[in-house]
């Protein structure tokens, strides 16, 4: 003890394995660099040798050798695992090496020869390190990238053209509008990638683990068609610019349609190439595009800084001027056009925001490169973007004609502070300018075809040198062409291998160590070439802009989503974001895609809801943790504490059910019939004790717990599967029925099914069963037990041992059940077979083993195994449901055959209530039970009084009692303690009245409801200490003997009203 804590004093954090160490005891290798931990590393200063005593025996001479083991790295001389990402990793992770730590059975049982000398180093599963390729850095991976694409063909096309319709004013507010809408969705998409590791696949990653799969595969879809379809957008976009240079030098390859076609393919073309070189390739080509792009900027900040030539001025460009600058503050919109038209048409140029996300995957640390990367290019693009209105607002006028003939005389334009370049003559007559920012009317018989509103192409008016505005352009459209190639594979890769979507496994192969997804390139090459040959780009333009703005929402909803559920897990790096101000961007984004386009808009949320329904229908097997399931968490929670504070109520009494089936699928006619009661509206809950102890049964439990509720939903049954492991059968259902539920969502009512095999069962076994009865009535449950003709447990022909895919350790068939077996009856080979049998051979049904119930099912096996599993899936015969309600037990015996009916599978069965009275006021008590009906709003088909219940049997009935209590009477010499549930003559005697009620209610039951597709009727109540195990079981033989009867189901209430006429 006194080492062990001196240790601890020493060090805080002890080096890893195998670290060497200088002659100042620092590290000699360098010790990577510090994160957000603080974490300082003190190594053990060597002690020094105590003096020993001569002729003295010491501690340290008989601990030498302890304390030479204990001279070792710490976690090296222990089986447990020292804290290690390792062993935090994906097993799947082809990143690096993914470690198993010890498991808890592992260090708490005794040790192993095998294992004895093991290690944690040695439990490896797996050592796959996978050489990734070259990765990039924040600014070539998301800078560079975002800047190419935020600005793009707006910034030399489409912003003149803006600035003169919204004026300089309204365009710095739509551009912040837009810098708002983007920097919003960056911080929502930077907490949620530093909330772990992201992978390849962008967006569509950060949204389905987020979201779930349903909203991460829809858009994950329609953002790869957007990118892909975007390629088209961008090489038209460049070829029409190309065309148009090849124009003005009289070069027509066909004509103007087809010369864009052309131009259009040949580019494609060379794109895939660039893409399919590699990433590196597409990185460089992406630089050199930056570059020239820049260079085109300036090249227009110094044009506008040039004094203008009479030609320009008659364009439009008058150079730096006041009155020019206040009248294009101001909007001046033309026919058609308003504020939100023109936020329509810029915002496209900020869905370039996840050019980075989008190959998150290449990332060297996508954490850090997407906030820093993302954020930096929206400041820098909107700064540019804003200033660029301004100096256009200042520099050119909205409209001119370009004739210098149009102007107003030279001393106005000298004294309106415009410049002529003094290289230029000065003409002594004729208008050249005006104060005014229009220098001529246009319309009325004038066109202009200059100015910011009319002339497309006027930044090479105003650039230095008009080649590097093409040039800037052909920048910006090969550079959005290139993300864009690049973005629409890789998201479409990661969609295909999470298998979203069937049959689209073929594109998640890549190629290569940085797993380069060709196969998806020749894809979207195929649909950009498909676009481009289409034609009429500028008609799907919105809906791709509201396909990304969809994206944005979802990326925005999903951290709040996360933000929301607050679970432990929901912990990004990245601190400056808020859940309400995400939520606000979502509903932002939602309303621009309105503003955009409405019926894009309609279009787009009608897509994404296909999506999202078709993927929630398929249910794929994926489980990544999605804010979604936390939020239902969090409700289901919040919900059931909720309950606590409600009070009871007669009318919103639910029958929640605790149904004792052992296995689910031994029983599946209790669990379907039990369901049918339950269905969406109350509590189902499948029991089954596990006979033995905990420690032989503890490893089969999560398996056989996962089979069986992997049953239920296969069965679309919705319902719990609740095993234990106890000693005994009695003791596993006193704790189910006590433990069962949380809060207010407990059980009310317990179903069985009937012990058939009672009279050849142990005792035991028999006043168990008999005292779960009793122990559920105890506890204020109600009971109701089903006993079926062809019998419930088949269990013996599905082999269970099989069915467990050879896992001998589990329990047996016959120490899964809670209730004991119906006896099966094979109708194949003539058989009688109990639950037991499997437990000494295997079962076979025509040579083979069964394996399941809807195998058994669809083999359209013969016999009375397919009547039990397929007795209560099917719609039942139209019919009635007789209900013999026969005493008062708070009507629950009459509430559940009234649920019965509104189900699906019963509403062709009519409701018949069977009551007992006085032969001389049957028509009294009819009306009386009636009425009675009719206020609990029952619908009911027929009453039926039944006077005669108290009539003697007849003597065949009583001797076929007979034959089932004679084995079981005590005689003289026997004690009832040595003999426990068997029946004594004073019983017999003292419930003689009893014994004749209820084998006469045998014998109406025949004569009244043999014909009925299902019969109710009154459990009887065993008296404690007045009814014996065998006495009781008895009655129930004789009540619902299944030989010519349809199923019946013995049920007794709680005594509490179920029942109310009061609203």
């Amino acid at each position: 003890m006194e080492e062990s804590s001196e240790t601890s004093n020493h060090a805080s954090l002890v080096p890893a394995s195998g670290t060497a160490l200088d002659e100042k005891g620092e590290p000699a290798v360098p010790m990577p660099k510090q994160s957000r931990f603080n974490v300082k590393i003190v190594h053990e200063q060597p002690t020094e040798t105590l003096p020993r005593n001569k002729g003295r025996m010491s501690m340290v001479d008989k601990n030498d050798t302890l304390n030479e083991s204990m001279h070792v790295t710490f976690g090296q001389n222990t089986h447990e695992a020292i804290p290690s990402i390792a062993y935090y990793r994906n097993v799947f992770s082809t990143t690096a090496e993914a470690k198993r730590r010890p498991t808890l059975a592992e260090l708490h049982e005794p040790k192993r020869k095998d294992v004895e000398n093991s290690s944690p180093e040695d439990q490896e599963v797996g050592n796959v390190v996978q050489f990734q390729g070259s990765k990039f850095g924040w600014i070539k991976g998301v800078l560079v990238r975002c800047l190419l694409n935020i600005w793009g063909v707006m910034l030399f096309l489409r912003l003149t053209w803006i600035t003169g319709q919204a004026g300089v004013g309204c365009a710095t507010i739509i551009i912040l509008m837009s810098t708002v809408v983007t920097v919003l969705t960056t911080l929502s998409m930077s907490a949620i990638c530093t909330n772990g590791q992201v992978k390849g696949g962008g967006a569509y990653y950060m949204i389905s683990r987020s979201l779930g799969p349903e909203f991460g595969g829809s858009i994950g879809l329609i953002f790869s068609l957007a990118n892909a379809v975007a390629v088209a957008m961008y090489v038209v976009g460049f070829s029409e610019t190309t065309r148009d240079l090849l124009h003005d030098n009289n070069l027509i390859l066909v004509d103007e349609i087809n010369d864009v076609r052309i131009i259009g393919v040949t580019t494609l073309v060379v794109c895939l190439g660039i893409t399919m070189i590699g990433m590196a390739w597409e990185a460089r080509a992406q630089l050199i595009l930056l570059v020239i792009l820049i260079c085109s900027i300036i090249v227009l900040l110094i044009g506008s800084a040039i004094p203008p030539t009479h030609d320009e001025i008659a364009k439009g460009f008058v150079g730096f001027n006041a009155g020019t600058f206040k009248e294009n503050f101001k909007p001046a919109y033309t026919v058609g056009e308003s504020f939100f038209s023109i936020f329509s048409i810029f915002f496209p140029a900020a869905t370039g925001i996840l050019a980075g996300a989008n190959i998150s995957g290449d990332l060297r640390d996508a954490q850090k490169a997407i906030p820093k990367g993302t954020l930096l290019a929206i400041g820098i693009t909107s700064v540019v973007y804003i200033g660029l209105v301004w100096l256009l607002g200042a520099v050119m006028v909205r409209e001119a004609s370009g004739n210098i003939a149009d102007y107003f005389p030279v001393a106005d334009a000298v004294t309106s502070g415009i410049v002529l370049a003094t290289s230029m003559p000065i003409p002594t007559s004729g208008p050249i300018a005006t104060t005014s920012s229009t220098a001529v009317i246009c319309g009325a018989g004038k066109a202009c075809e200059y100015g910011l509103l009319n002339d497309l192409q006027a930044a090479y008016i105003i650039s230095a040198f008009a080649p590097f505005i093409i040039a800037g352009i052909f920048a910006a459209t090969l550079s959005s062409a290139l993300a864009s190639l690049v973005s629409a594979p890789k998201v479409f890769q990661a969609v295909c291998k999470d298998n979203v979507f069937p049959k689209t496994k073929f594109f998640a192969k890549g190629v290569g160590p940085t797993d380069e997804p060709k196969r998806a390139y020749v894809l979207t090459f195929f649909i950009a070439l498909a676009f481009i040959a289409l034609g009429e780009l500028n008609a799907i333009a919105p809906i791709i802009s509201n396909f990304f703005l969809a994206s944005y929402a979802l990326i925005n909803f999903s951290c709040f989503s996360a933000s929301l559920s607050k679970t432990p897990g929901w912990r990004p790096a990245f601190k400056y974001y808020n859940k309400w101000v995400a939520l606000l961007a979502s509903v932002i984004c939602i309303a621009v895609m309105f503003l955009i386009n409405w019926y894009a808009a309609c279009f787009t949320v009608a897509v994404v809801g296909a999506l999202y329904l078709y993927v929630n229908h398929k249910k794929p097997e994926i489980n990544w943790g999605s804010s979604t399931q936390a939020l239902t968490y969090k409700q289901a929670l919040q919900c059931t504490v909720k309950l606590l504070t409600i009070p009871e109520h007669t009318k919103t009494f639910r029958p929640q059910c605790l149904i004792l089936s052992g296995a689910p699928e031994c029983r599946p006619a209790l669990v379907h019939f039990v369901s049918h009661i339950t269905k969406n509206n109350s509590l189902l809950i499948c029991g089954n004790v596990v006979i033995g102890n905990q420690e032989e049964n503890r490893d089969q439990m999560t398996s056989i717990m996962n089979d069986h509720t992997n049953w239920l939903l296969r069965q679309k049954i919705k319902g719990f599967y609740s095993p234990i492991i106890s000693k005994s059968l009695r003791s596993g259902a006193q704790s189910l029925l006590q433990i069962s539920g949380l809060g207010k969502l407990r059980p009310n009512t317990m179903f069985l099914g009937f012990k058939s095999n009672w009279r050849k069962d142990i005792s035991s076994n028999v006043v168990d069963y008999v005292g779960i009865i009793h122990d559920a009535f105890d506890l204020n449950y109600g009971v109701a037990i089903l006993r079926f003709p062809q019998g419930l447990d088949v269990s013996a022909a599905l082999n269970m041992q099989a069915q467990q895919n050879g896992r001998s350790n589990l329990p047996k068939p016959s120490e899964q059940t809670i209730n004991e077996a119906e006896p099966l009856i094979l109708e194949d080979s003539g058989e009688t077979v109990a639950s037991e049998a499997s437990s000494e051979k295997e079962l076979k049904v025509a040579g083979r083993p069964l394996e399941d119930s809807t195998a058994l099912i669809k083999g359209h096996r013969p016999g009375s195994v397919i009547k039990s599993v397929n007795a209560f899936q099917d719609k039942q015969a139209k019919g009635t449901i007789d209900v013999w309600w026969l005493f008062d037990d708070g009507g629950l015996t009459l509430l559940i055959p009234h649920i019965l009916t509104l189900r699906r599978q019963w509403e062709r069965c009519k409701l018949r209530v069977f009551a007992g009275g006085k032969k001389d006021q049957i028509e009294k008590e009819k009306i009386s039970m009636a009425n009675m009906l009719s206020k609990f709003r029952i619908d009911c088909h027929s009453v039926e009084i039944i006077p005669d219940i108290g009539k003697k049997p007849q003597d065949v009935s009583l001797a076929t009692f007979e034959s089932f209590v004679e084995p079981f009477m005590l005689t003289a010499d026997q004690d009832v303690k040595d003999f426990p549930g068997y029946i004594t003559k004073e019983e017999r005697k003292n419930l003689k009245e009893k014994t004749y009620r209820h084998i006469r209610l045998r014998e109406l039951l025949f004569k009244h409801s043999k014909d009925a597709n299902l019969i109710f009727l009154t459990l009887p109540m065993p008296r404690k200490e007045a009814c014996s195990a065998y006495m009781y079981m008895a009655w129930l033989e004789t009540l619902c003997n299944a030989k010519d009867l349809p199923p019946i189901v013995l049920m007794r209430g709680n005594q509490t009203s179920v029942l109310t006429y009061y609203s």
